[in-house]
């Protein structure tokens, strides 16, 4: 069937273009030539055997991390202009489109080039659009948050997790070891953290256990 649909296409494409289209006859050989190298383009990679049935990609299937929106607005911005864009991106990501929201961040940040809240969530967002994977655009974002606010957990929290989801337990724990020795001592981001440590010890050990 394959081959019946792709014959009659270049027969109609054929005839379109020379009495629709009025192309001159000395260009009939030149055009029917151009058109049997794409079937035989087709004949080289095309599997008309096949159904048409649509794919979807891993990407399309990968839920928007709810979770992690709520905890970083637990745990910086809510309010103000930083919040408002990061609503923004967040309403793309839970769409799938994870391209749009990292780019309505830097939107943002062309505005307010130096609010480690955007920068945070830009990291976060290049992550998703990656897949998980950190890669050297989230990396700086993460790096340029943390440098903008040294002292907020925001920044680090969220990198050390990265990290750790994409296998670099080592560095994760060298950006949450600071992090939970200066947390409040009874706070539940203390405590997080610490149980993340213990397991990253243990992996590092050979005991391997679940990443957070």
């Amino acid at each position: 069937m394959g081959w019946i649909i792709a014959l009659g296409l270049c027969v109609t494409i054929l005839a379109a273009l020379a009495f629709v289209g009025r192309i001159p006859r000395a260009t009939w050989e030149m055009t029917a030539a151009a058109l049997l190298l794409g079937l035989a383009g087709y004949a080289w990679q095309g599997q008309p055997s096949l159904a048409g049935e649509p794919r979807r990609t891993a990407k399309e299937d990968q839920p928007f991390d709810e979770g992690m929106a709520e905890r970083r607005r637990a745990i910086a911005e809510r309010f103000g202009p930083a919040g408002q864009w990061l609503m923004m991106s967040d309403a793309l990501g839970r769409q799938g489109k994870t391209r749009e929201a990292a780019n309505i961040l830097q939107s943002g940040l062309r505005q307010t080039p130096n609010d480690p809240n955007l920068w945070l969530g830009l990291g976060n967002a290049l992550v998703a659009h990656g897949g998980g994977i950190v890669s050297p655009g989230a990396d700086y974002a993460y790096r340029r948050a943390i440098q903008l606010d040294p002292t907020a957990p925001a920044a680090p929290y969220f990198y050390g997790l990265a990290l750790a989801r994409s296998g670099e337990v080592a560095r994760a724990r060298a950006l949450w070891a600071p992090l939970a020795a200066r947390a409040p001592r009874d706070s539940e981001i203390r405590a997080e953290l610490e149980q993340n440590i213990r397991r990253i010890d243990a992996m590092l050990a050979g005991n391997d256990p679940v990443v957070p």
